[in-house]
């Protein structure tokens, strides 16, 4: 479950199979990204709740704090209170960020992390 005394960000877990496409494996690129950024800089994480979780539906983490409607990932939901310009949605009294470009922006500004090079 996420802590919302802290910036949540939820990713899928890779290595995951879709029935849509049989005999197939996949990743998130999404997921991967930003996965990637948060490993590159360890001593930043410490500040976030960070889940990975499996692709299948419905993902019981993310529903039981957005609602059905709102599963899509990578998702990051701040803390309890807190908005954002970069945020996407609110549901269920949280504000989330649902994009991947905004998520790493909110990293940036929220976290420290650095900013992608242009």
């Amino acid at each position: 479950m996420a802590d919302a005394e802290r910036d949540t960000i939820f990713l899928l877990k890779p290595d995951f199979k879709d029935p849509a496409w049989p005999g197939q494996r996949f990743y998130c690129w999404h997921c991967a990204l930003i996965d990637g950024v948060l490993a590159s800089f360890p001593d930043l994480q410490g500040a976030l709740d960070i889940h990975h979780i499996a692709w299948d539906r419905p993902r019981a983490e993310v529903v039981e704090i957005l609602g059905e409607e709102h599963q899509s990932l990578p998702v990051m939901i701040l803390k309890s209170g807190d908005t954002s310009s970069l945020q996407t949605g609110h549901a269920n009294g949280q504000a989330f960020i649902a994009d991947k470009d905004a998520i790493l922006l909110a990293l940036s500004e929220r976290h420290g992390f650095p900013v992608p090079h242009p």
